[in-house]
């Protein structure tokens, strides 16, 4: 998926190679299904920090959508390629950015949090947050304030810079995913649309991404940190 969401000048083989063209009983498909992951905790635990009523709706509703709609782009993408649509393949990009984004986004929010989180990373997690932004605190500050200060959806995000191997925070609009658009690794993301907040925190941003860091599961961070960096 990330040749499609970058782009590319050469755009037969990158739609090809998004999609995993293939036949089944003489139609074009993709190599597999997208699925729903499975959710790592109940639909409570996360409370009083999301609700219950947050977490079932943003799971079973929203992601499940997102991978619903992205078996469908693909699966367009890829008879249209068996057309030798190239226009019409090109003209579902959008839909396989959004859908896909918002796949994989939320794919990693569900074990970027947990009801045993919160607190402070340990070991070279922190170690490099310290070196890179001089405290945990100054760390903490200034995603916060990226985070809020997104204008309508989007996600701030904690990524590790695959050249430089630093750390670096980064927003990106609607789903659109971190490593995709900016080619940071992915660790940490913050879901800033209404639909992860709203029903609890109403309009006030602000409140919900201070809450947040209480089920921050830096264990998970942690072990995205060293994956990435190796």
């Amino acid at each position: 998926m990330q040749n499609l969401l970058a782009g590319s000048r050469n755009t037969r083989p990158l739609l090809q190679s998004v999609v995993g063209l293939g036949r089944l009983n003489g139609n074009p498909r993709v190599a597999q299904a997208h699925k729903l992951p499975d959710l790592p905790y109940d639909f409570n635990a996360l409370e009083p920090t999301i609700s219950a009523d947050i977490m079932r709706l943003h799971y079973t509703k929203h992601h499940a959508t997102y991978v619903s709609n992205l078996n469908i782009a693909e699966e367009q993408v890829a008879e249209a390629m068996a057309k030798n649509d190239i226009t019409k393949a090109i003209s579902l990009q959008p839909a396989v950015r959004f859908n896909g984004g918002g796949h994989i986004n939320h794919s990693i929010f569900w074990h970027n949090l947990s009801p045993k989180g919160g607190g402070t990373p340990k070991g070279s997690l922190s170690n490099a947050i310290i070196a890179d932004f001089g405290s945990f605190e100054e760390f903490k500050s200034k995603l916060s304030a990226l985070t809020i200060g997104i204008q309508g959806s989007g996600w701030g995000w904690l990524g590790l810079n695959p050249t430089t191997k630093r750390l670096q925070l980064a927003t990106c609009a609607n789903q659109d995913p971190l490593e995709g658009t900016t080619g940071l690794k992915p660790l940490l993301g913050i879901d800033v649309w209404e639909h992860a907040y709203y029903l609890q925190y109403k309009n006030v941003r602000a409140d919900y991404v201070k809450a947040i860091w209480n089920i921050i599961n830096w264990d998970d961070v942690a072990a995205r940190f060293d994956s990435a960096r190796s």
